[in-house]
């Protein structure tokens, strides 16, 4: 089933559905996998990295279909912005800090500007920059987030009035199709999703944290700097804080993130323990829990094709298409869909 939103019609796009573009886990291959499947796939260029933009771009770019890119604001640089602007895509997304240095690039390269707000106030500023689509940030997300924010079930339709008639994409806590009928009945024209695209098999997340998040529960995540902070990340942690599920250095150093900034001997322990594969590398995303089993995870990684990554399928042939549906029993049965007394 398609929904006609202003999001769809803007993008060209099947579903109201874009990709978060995740750092370390949007790669070219998620995001070509979306935009295949009718949604708006986003690269996570995060602090835009030249070596990695230039093997991922031209996956993200090579299935045909609408496709876009997204940088933090307060890391990325200028340079960063136009080398994928380079590959033509539909938009770029800026989240967290300062997007008016990038706006105007932006739009003389013909994509639309997507910005991702966490309050009002920066909400106010994205309209005053004529963003084309204003993604409303919820606490529920994943990942990194709002200090001081609002859930999203409040916050998005309150940024919708604020905003309109710019289109809002829901982002925080969206799983599956009821969240994004959800997010169009609170007047958004889409959802952004993160960390059900995080669980499959195009992510580039590390598999630790993979195998996390599909054992997971949503009651073992909390927002904390701790684990910024022992990797030494330059995050604005005043300000932005991050989602994770549970882990070993959250439980040491609760509440005493300003000594574990001064102590450089904790963040050697922290690095060894990664290399040593004791903690996962990153923190791990943490929104709703995913439903998809290990099984369905590695079903849907021999089944996926896409740019660059054909799958052998049975007698060595390449899957480059999605195998057909098995037939639902309930509705050659007649029991579906429902009849209404």
């Amino acid at each position: 089933m398609a929904w006609a939103t202003a999001f769809t019609e803007m993008f060209g796009v099947r579903h109201p559905i874009a990709l978060a573009p995740m750092g370390g886990s949007a790669g070219g291959a998620l995001a070509a996998a979306v935009s295949l499947g009718g949604g708006l796939g986003l690269l996570g260029a995060g602090q835009g990295d030249e070596d990695w933009l230039a093997r991922e771009l031209p996956v993200a770019a090579g299935g045909g279909r609408p496709w876009g890119v997204g940088f933090l604001s307060w890391a990325a640089g200028v340079g960063a912005v136009e080398q994928a602007l380079e590959y033509g895509p539909r938009a770029v997304m800026l989240s967290f800090g300062d997007p008016s240095p990038f706006v105007e690039r932006i739009r003389a390269a013909g994509a639309a500007v997507i910005v991702q707000v966490t309050d009002l106030e920066e909400a106010q500023v994205a309209v005053d920059l004529g963003a084309d689509v204003i993604v409303a940030q919820g606490t529920e997300s994943g990942g990194h987030g709002a200090r001081r924010g609002r859930a999203t079930l409040p916050f998005v339709p309150v940024v919708v009035d604020l905003v309109a008639p710019v289109p809002v994409l829901a982002a925080g806590g969206i799983a599956d199709g009821r969240g994004v009928a959800a997010a169009l009945v609170l007047g958004a024209a889409g959802a952004l999703i993160g960390t059900r695209f995080q669980a499959t098999a195009e992510s580039l997340a590390d598999a630790a944290i993979t195998e996390a998040i599909i054992r997971g529960r949503a009651q073992d995540t909390e927002r904390n700097a701790v684990l910024d902070i022992a990797r030494g990340a330059r995050w604005p942690t005043t300000k932005y804080t991050a989602r994770t599920l549970g882990h070993p250095y959250l439980d040491r150093w609760r509440g005493r993130e300003t000594e574990l900034a001064a102590d450089p001997e904790a963040h050697a322990a922290y690095r060894a323990d990664v290399a040593r594969g004791v903690v996962p590398p990153l923190p791990v995303w943490g929104g709703r829990r995913s439903r998809q089993r290990p099984a369905a995870r590695r079903r849907t990684r021999r089944r996926t094709g896409h740019p660059g990554r054909e799958r052998p399928g049975p007698g060595g042939k390449a899957l480059t298409e999605a195998p057909r549906r098995r037939p639902n029993r309930r509705r050659a049965a007649g029991r579906w869909p429902p009849r209404r007394p």
